[in-house]
């Protein structure tokens, strides 16, 4: 080969890829799995959510289980909440807490997350620093942690700016049974606050109200409300979160898997002023609406008013109210008595009343 003749491409080196700098925004090539993803995850997501399963580097967890003396509780969730940041929070706490909940409905101590995100090119490193700080700040309030996740990164236009999907890992202590089966004729029905809030707050966020008001999302992490409930009152027949669907939809669904019917006071139940504004102005039925951070509490009707004192002592219990009771007669009917002195029957929901809420 002379000094005038040039080296072929495939007879020069291997060549390293182009190294990338910071971003003020998400690129395909952090999706790439290479040295960007590493970046990616190592100052966005283990920055805040990092321990020592995360640290491991591995792509599942190990898990100790060797104390476990009941059961495992185990749920999964996708998050595709529109907008991602709304009055009282965003899609990040609306992830943990959503399956911090999920666990906690069967009685279970949530420990263990996992989350994967998929993220649209474009979008905003800060935004997703936010969404990301939210999550661990909802991790630390309930005592859990994200202990294994995958990050991928789609074209432009594919997804709606960022998706997340969690599984939670809880244990359920020796002889705890709680489920939507087993209510009982007798039982009283609590719910935990006012309803309606979530999904107002989401519709504010939207500019779909009309006029402003102070409504905020009521998404939080139940679970160490939940556990001193249990600790105080093991006799809890049911838990459940009243999320899409709402408080009658939820109800009905209990009411079929348990055998049994439920009659409701409509005075009892607790509504903000501004939500039931916002609800009659849109026509919608507040026991519809969405929920993210109360719970339905079944439980037997001697041990209600205990359960309220312990309730109202938690911050996502102050508003907590005794709504209704079971009975045997018409299993599967929920019945609700208006404060005009009438009875409806609520039913399932029918199609959707609000899209993308959670």
């Amino acid at each position: 080969m002379t000094a005038n003749e040039t080296t072929p491409i495939e007879m020069q080196g291997p060549s390293c890829p182009i190294p990338h700098h910071h971003t003020e925004t998400v690129v395909i090539g952090h999706g790439s799995g290479g040295q960007m993803t590493q970046d990616l995850i190592r100052n966005i997501f283990q920055s805040q959510l990092g321990n020592a399963f995360l640290l491991e580097g591995n792509d599942a967890a190990r898990i100790p289980l060797e104390q476990l003396n009941g059961e495992i509780a185990v749920s999964t969730d996708s998050h595709v909440v529109s907008p991602m940041f709304f009055p009282g929070g965003d899609i990040g706490r609306l992830a943990i807490c959503g399956t911090v909940n999920d666990v906690s409905m069967l009685g279970a101590i949530p420990r263990f997350i996992t989350a994967g995100f998929i993220i649209e090119e474009g979008f905003a490193m800060d935004s997703l620093k936010n969404i990301v700080n939210s999550m661990a700040q909802a991790c630390n309030e309930a005592g859990v942690q994200i202990v294994a996740g995958d990050t991928k990164v789609v074209e432009k236009g594919s997804v709606d700016g960022l998706f997340i999907n969690t599984a939670g890992l809880g244990m359920i202590p020796a002889g705890r049974k709680i489920g939507g089966q087993y209510a009982k004729p007798g039982d009283a029905v609590l719910i935990s606050g006012t309803l309606g809030d979530h999904g107002i707050a989401i519709l504010q966020a939207r500019g779909d109200l009309g006029f402003e008001s102070q409504i905020l999302s009521d998404v939080a992490p139940l679970n160490n409300m939940i556990e001193r409930l249990l600790d105080e009152i093991p006799e809890v027949h049911v838990l459940r979160d009243p999320t899409r669907g709402g408080l009658a939809t939820t109800l009905k669904e209990i009411a079929c898997q348990s055998q049994v019917s439920i009659r409701l006071q409509e005075e009892s139940i607790p509504i903000k002023p501004d939500v039931n504004i916002a609800c009659e102005l849109l026509g919608f039925d507040p026991l519809y609406i969405a929920n993210e951070g109360k719970v339905i509490i079944i439980l037997p009707d001697h041990s209600s008013e205990k359960a309220l004192e312990i309730l109202h002592n938690s911050p996502y219990g102050t508003n907590a109210m005794r709504i209704g009771e079971i009975f045997q007669e018409d299993p599967g009917q929920v019945l609700l008595e208006t404060v005009f002195g009438s009875t409806r029957m609520l039913d399932l929901l029918a199609g959707e009343i609000l899209p993308r809420i959670c």
